[in-house]
């Protein structure tokens, strides 16, 4: 089973990632769950939301405290949230980003692991004209670790968001395309 943690602020998508994730794992035969973090949020706040993907039948329905992967659709939340915690060994973080990894993991204490990054504000607003990055970083998070084919995906979001679905795809395969894979896992284990 793979675990997913995708931390953004509200009105952002987090909750639409993880349940279209969900959606193409089972379309591709597989079973998944997705479902948010509840509490008092609002449009802003710093929310979570949680994705499990599993060949076999999922029986957890607990909140996701060690991800295999984290997924940051907000550069701003690592102020906000420890979205490393937990995180497995092995595990990786997709971050929406401009900067390079090396001064988040130093900033924020993020964890040395497997790092995609990708500007996916720049691709939103370029491809989509608004800032909302969440079909832009499924593209990244695919690129960190496959876990649904990117057209199973690419029909999700035709279902979803008929309207702009093709800017939501161009959004996510430029991503997908533009993401630079980091592996700082490497380096902790072959310096000790």
């Amino acid at each position: 089973m793979i675990e997913v943690r995708i931390h953004g602020r509200g009105g952002q998508g987090a909750v639409a990632s993880a349940e279209m994730m969900a959606v193409s794992a089972i379309s591709e035969g597989r079973y998944a769950q997705a479902f948010p973090s509840f509490g008092p949020e609002r449009r802003g706040a710093p929310v979570v939301a949680y994705l499990r993907i599993s060949d076999e039948p999922i029986l957890r329905r607990e909140p996701i405290l060690n991800p295999d992967l984290v997924v940051v659709l907000d550069p701003t939340v690592l102020r906000a949230a420890d979205v490393g915690s937990g995180l497995k060994e092995r595990g990786g973080i997709a971050l929406n980003t401009c900067r390079k990894p090396e001064e988040l993991i130093e900033q924020y204490g993020l964890p040395h692991c497997r790092m995609a990054t990708v500007d996916a504000n720049h691709i939103a607003q370029t491809i989509i004209g608004r800032a909302i990055t969440n079909t832009a970083m499924l593209g990244s998070l695919l690129k960190l670790e496959p876990l649904v084919r990117l057209e199973s995906l690419f029909e999700q979001i035709k279902e979803r968001f008929p309207a702009v679905a093709e800017k939501n795809i161009a959004a996510l395969q430029a991503a997908y395309d533009e993401t630079s894979i980091h592996d700082f896992s490497k380096a902790i284990k072959g310096g000790k």
